[in-house]
């Protein structure tokens, strides 16, 4: 196949994202092999460096691969057929064991919704296909609320169904994207399954470093930035007002979409931050109520960015259409309702203590556990699957701190969910983690 017919826009982007597509499409079947970087360049008339590059690219993304004198080669694009870093986070065999490894809201701290649902079920409620998917109600709350003027405000299924929409709108075989790391392990699995090519930068207590952040884009542009502005799952990071401001300034010349992920908002105890006061024709800012107000509301706002998520409502209406007017009925009585206001601020009051007291238990016996905000600590461990296998001997289960990296970090850890503590367990958890933190894998 002549591979230079196709290729339109010649940069190493350009390339490397029409020959993902001949890949994925199935026009470059596996095991066909690609031109030489020579004689590719040579046909589109580019440097042999610019054809160099879009092919570490597909390397990258895991769509061909080096096969010594046949050169590069296609192989099967990345799926998701075997085990996810997600499906890593809660393994078989936890039942019975104090379980620290799913972040989940506890159930005991979410607002109260059995009077909001019967004072709705005594109110004549009627929805036509052509209602407004968002209850002029609720968008006139989250605006006010919003932590930049929107040009577009929507909902969506949860957080992860809005990165989801957003990635499927943006993300062809070889677009970079730049994120987190460690960062959440959807978003990666994600991410290969799209076949993107992550571009993973480490994070300080305030998120990503500017300063890496300027040395990746000028290695290349990126197409997408994926940041959590607050309560960073795993590392319970948030970020500032002056590091999102240093963070827009570096990507003021850039290309990339910026996606945020605010999906512990209304339990964060740091303010709102976002690179969309800086950056607002740009960035995509999603805001989740699960952690706050429960799971199964099932919905997230999106907003900000007309362009991004016009596209992302246009596909909607093709499918589901909106959010459930009712749920959404129940969420701005609960986003309204004084009680409901006080549960959620008393939750988050005890989302803070409880983390607090892990990680000041933990420190005094010797291990380092980051976690500013959120629900989560990052405990870093000798050896993690020594540490793993002696929490499990010890009744207690926690994450593994791999399945959160896109690449490897240097030293091992665990993300150990506080939400499922309470006050009394604390130094009796706190004796275990340490003791599998410091254990080491024996000869």
């Amino acid at each position: 196949m002549d591979i230079s017919a196709s290729v339109s826009d010649r940069t190493a982007a350009g390339i490397a994202k029409t020959v993902g597509r001949l890949i994925t499409s199935g026009e470059l079947p596996a095991g066909e092999r690609l031109p030489t970087v020579r004689q590719l360049a040579e046909a589109l008339g580019v440097s042999p460096a610019t054809v160099s590059q879009a092919w570490q690219r597909l390397l990258r993304a895991g769509l061909v691969r080096t096969d010594g004198r046949r050169g590069t080669v296609v192989r099967t694009p990345a799926n998701l057929t075997g085990p996810t870093r997600y499906s890593r986070l809660r393994a078989e065999g936890f039942a019975g064991l104090l379980d620290l490894s799913e972040s989940w809201p506890d159930p005991a701290l979410l607002p109260r919704v059995e009077s909001v649902l019967e004072q709705l079920s005594r109110d004549q409620r009627t929805s036509s296909y052509f209602d407004p998917p968002l209850l002029p109600g609720l968008e006139e709350v989250l605006r006010a609320d919003w932590p930049f003027p929107p040009a577009v405000l929507a909902l969506v299924d949860g957080a992860m169904d809005a990165v989801d929409r957003l990635l499927s709108g943006l993300v062809r075989p070889g677009t970079r994207v730049v994120v987190e790391n460690p960062t959440f392990p959807p978003i990666l699995d994600l991410l290969e399954l799209f076949g993107a090519e992550v571009v993973a930068l480490p994070v300080d207590d305030r998120g990503i470093e500017p300063g890496d952040l300027g040395a990746a884009l000028r290695e290349a542009d990126a197409d997408a930035v994926i940041l959590q502005p607050r309560g960073q799952n795993p590392t319970g990071h948030s970020m500032d007002e002056p590091r999102a401001a240093e963070l827009a300034a570096v990507l003021r010349d850039s290309t990339a979409l910026i996606i945020e992920d605010d999906h512990s908002a209304g339990i964060s105890v740091a303010e709102p931050v976002s690179l969309g006061h800086h950056l607002p024709e740009r960035t995509v800012h999603i805001r989740g109520f699960s952690k706050s107000h429960g799971p199964d509301l099932r919905m997230a706002a999106v907003g900000g960015a007309e362009g991004p998520i016009m596209s992302l409502l246009r596909r909607r209406m093709l499918g589901s259409g909106w959010t459930s007017r009712l749920l959404q009925n129940v969420l701005l009585r609960l986003l309204t309702g004084q009680e409901s206001q006080e549960q959620v601020a008393a939750a988050r009051n005890e989302y803070a203590a409880r983390r607090s007291a892990l990680q000041r238990a933990l420190t005094a016996r010797g291990v380092t556990a980051h976690g500013r905000d959120g629900t989560n600590l990052w405990v870093g461990v000798r050896n993690e699957q020594q540490a793993l296998v002696s929490l499990a001997l010890n009744g207690v289960a926690v994450a593994p701190g791999s399945a959160f990296m896109a690449t490897r970090l240097p030293g091992d850890f665990l993300r150990v969910a506080c939400a499922p503590l309470d006050q009394h367990d604390v130094d009796g958890v706190a004796e275990t983690i340490a003791e599998a933190a410091h254990a080491t894998r024996r000869r």
